[in-house]
């Protein structure tokens, strides 16, 4: 077990962070202020993608920083999930920065499953517009009438009719469905099958946003902010009727795909969320040492060292951690990682929560509002600990799993 950065990563570590700081931070004041002007409001069709984005994600093509995240070197550098964590770190810092590279969620885990699991004719369809980001696309899995910490709950329906399947469902935090690039969803949705087990009854289907019977209902804000020009929304699936060969891996597969796609997209998430504790951990100190108050630096006060120092004991705590999950994924995959994979999951977002939290006390009044990004990483964190699972429920798991070492269930 070596965390070393491998001499793929050291060179691709350099040129992105090169990529950052000379073409994407000087422009993300400029790109958030176009994006408060255009997508103020909750109406989503009225949202436009600034076109800086374009224009980045054309240099980052042309300068090989593209596809970062996925291990195939035909369609990338081909860099581990090992090798990929630093790098996903880095564009942590900035919100911008994954979607230059080609590297955000959704996309990023509906990539690897039409990579693993997609058919020739799927790939061709769907994967090859998003490896190339000509399109964007959401992930429809959690609903608003049950509890969907428990997947089985799902009412969402696919019902295999002939050459045809029929999705019935209403989704909410649909991450991307805002966005005027997205053109395709990967439903999850209930297929019964009374000779399946629990595991066997679900399934993942591909279904065009422009379908008959699918209504975008609204976007959901967090925290009062709308995550624009992206967004997370309501969708209804009203008896959509898709073909058959729209199934991913066939019916009764949803749960082992979805181990899969959620595997190495939560190694990417908790690695931006470090980036982006280091972020705000930078902040907390640079404001402590220049901002007086009772005649001292602000870092002097109140416990403001110790919380610099719990935060900087935490970041790497989480980082190490997370690069662990990682090795782990790469050497056993995602079933035999579920330990460390659902351990970094509750870890990192709750370390960012607090380091933007701390930093926020520190900061003052301003770190509130958007004149410093410490709400939104806060959010960022916040949000974490519900998407891809509860902390209750990573916790649930890794306590089965000692459980079972010793006999129990």
């Amino acid at each position: 077990m070596d965390f070393t950065p491998s001499s793929k990563t050291t060179e691709y570590l350099a040129r992105v962070g090169d990529f950052l700081d000379r073409q994407i931070t000087p422009v993300e004041a400029e790109y958030e202020a176009e994006v408060a002007r255009t997508c103020a409001s909750g109406d989503w069709r009225t949202w436009k993608v600034p076109a800086v984005v374009e224009q980045l994600k054309a240099k980052a093509r042309a300068a090989g920083l593209w596809n970062l995240f996925l291990p195939d070197p035909a369609h990338g550098p081909g860099l581990s999930t090992l090798e990929y964590a630093p790098i996903a770190e880095l564009t942590g810092r900035s919100l911008l920065a994954p979607e230059i590279f080609n590297c955000s969620a959704p996309d990023t885990g509906n990539m690897e499953v039409l990579h693993r699991y997609g058919t020739d004719a799927q790939k061709h369809t769907w994967l090859e517009p998003l490896l190339a980001g000509t399109i964007r696309s959401v992930f429809a899995m959690t609903e608003p009438d049950v509890a969907s910490s428990d997947a089985t709950n799902m009412q969402a329906t696919a019902v295999v009719e002939g050459d045809e399947v029929v999705v019935t469902a209403k989704k909410w935090w649909s991450t991307g469905l805002g966005d005027p690039r997205a053109r395709v969803a990967i439903v999850m949705a209930r297929t019964p099958n009374a000779e399946g087990d629990r595991h066997h009854q679900h399934s993942m289907v591909l279904v065009p946003l422009d379908a008959k019977g699918v209504t975008i209902v609204r976007m959901l804000p967090v925290f009062g902010h709308y995550d624009a020009p992206s967004g997370h929304g309501e969708v209804h699936f009203d008896a959509v009727r898709v073909p058959r060969a729209n199934l991913i891996a066939g019916p009764g597969m949803g749960f082992e795909i979805a181990q899969g796609r959620l595997g190495p997209g939560r190694i990417h998430h908790c690695m931006r969320c470090l980036g982006a504790a280091e972020v705000a951990l930078e902040a907390m100190v640079k404001r402590g040492l220049s901002r007086t108050a009772f005649g001292k630096p602000l870092i002097n006060l109140g416990g403001n060292r110790e919380r610099v120092a719990e935060a900087r004991m935490a970041i790497d705590q989480a980082r190490l951690l997370t690069l662990y999950a990682a090795w782990r994924l790469d050497e056993v995959g995602p079933l035999a990682a579920m330990t460390e994979i659902s351990a970094i999951k509750v870890v990192a977002p709750n370390v960012l929560a607090k380091v933007a939290d701390d930093a926020m006390q520190i900061y003052g009044g301003g770190g509130l509002s958007d004149d410093a990004p410490l709400s939104r990483l806060f959010a960022q964190g916040r949000a974490l600990r519900l998407a891809d699972g509860p902390d209750e429920v990573h916790k649930g798991v890794i306590a089965k799993i000692e459980l079972s070492k010793h006999g129990g269930r």
